[in-house]
This record gives C-alpha cells, sequence and structure tokens, in this order.
C-alpha cells in the first residue's frame, strides 16, 4: 500500500482493547470473546476524518470471510493442508466478495463503486482469469471433479 498510494491517502486505524473474559474458571472463558474495554487512534497516513474512522468495514468483511470460507472458523475440520492453498482459496475470495457479489448498501460491487471495473463480473469471468493466469490450477481442479464423477462397474 505504501508504494501504491505514499502520502496521498488518508488512513487511521482505530484499536479496541480488550481483557479478559468474566468467568469463575479457564475453561468457562476458553470459547468467550473478550470485553471491549477501550480504544485508541493511531493515525498511519495524511489527515483522516475522526468521524470516519472506525472498525465497521474490517468487521464486516471479517464476517463475510469467516461465514463463505470454512477454513478461517474456529474449531474447524475445513483446514488447509498447505498454505498455498489456503492464499488461493483467500484469493478467489476476496475476487467473489468485491467483483460478483452485490452489495446491500452499495447496490453495486465494492469493485464497481471504487471504479475498477464497470460491469458486474459472474462466477465463469473468475475462472476464465484463473485459467488465463494459472491453467494448471483450473486442469487440476476438472480431474478431480472427473474422479468424483465416475461411477465404478
Amino acid at each position: 500500500m505504501w508504494e501504491g498510494f505514499a502520502n496521498e491517502i488518508d488512513y487511521a486505524m482505530l484499536i479496541k482493547l480488550f481483557d479478559l473474559p468474566a468467568g469463575e474458571n479457564p475453561q468457562e472463558r476458553k470459547y468467550s470473546p473478550g470485553e471491549c474495554c477501550g480504544t485508541r487512534v493511531e493515525v498511519m497516513s495524511g489527515n483522516p476524518d475522526p468521524k470516519k474512522i472506525g472498525t465497521s468495514y474490517s468487521e464486516r468483511l471479517n464476517l463475510e470471510l469467516r461465514t463463505k470460507n470454512r477454513r478461517l472458523t474456529r474449531l474447524t475440520n475445513g483446514f488447509s493442508r498447505k498454505v498455498a492453498n489456503l492464499q488461493h482459496s483467500l484469493d478467489i475470495g476476496f475476487m467473489v466478495y468485491n467483483f460478483v457479489k452485490v452489495h446491500g448498501s452499495l447496490r453495486v460491487t465494492p469493485a464497481m463503486e471504487a471504479k475498477v471495473t464497470d460491469r458486474l463480473w459472474s462466477y465463469e469471468d473468475v475462472v476464465a482469469l484463473l485459467e488465463a493466469v494459472e491453467p494448471s490450477a483450473v486442469t487440476v481442479g476438472a480431474r478431480r471433479k472427473d474422479r468424483r464423477t465416475q461411477t465404478e462397474p
């Protein structure tokens, strides 16, 4: 980000401070979220508007990622054995989130709102882009699908 935008953007972080959750013993607190006991703001670049500094966008994206990609939830059996597979899964998730999914509050995709694209992408467009960049990944997936659909004699 710093190489691309330098000091041309206004950027700040709202950092939430958490304390241990209430509970009688450590087992009761194990799966409980911490209690927010305060916040602090750190200006990273430019002169951001204090009214617009918040966590709602990042928390919404976090919720979206965790509900759509089960690899990121706690206590899951849907994990990636290789870091590269997790990265590919996240890349596809970000593409769908930004280019395919129309967001209710925007009424367009985030990529259209940011003027990165002028049209709504389909899943086929994402697969075509993946084929153009990394053809071997698509053919491996197709072979696996073919093996699953074959019936044994």
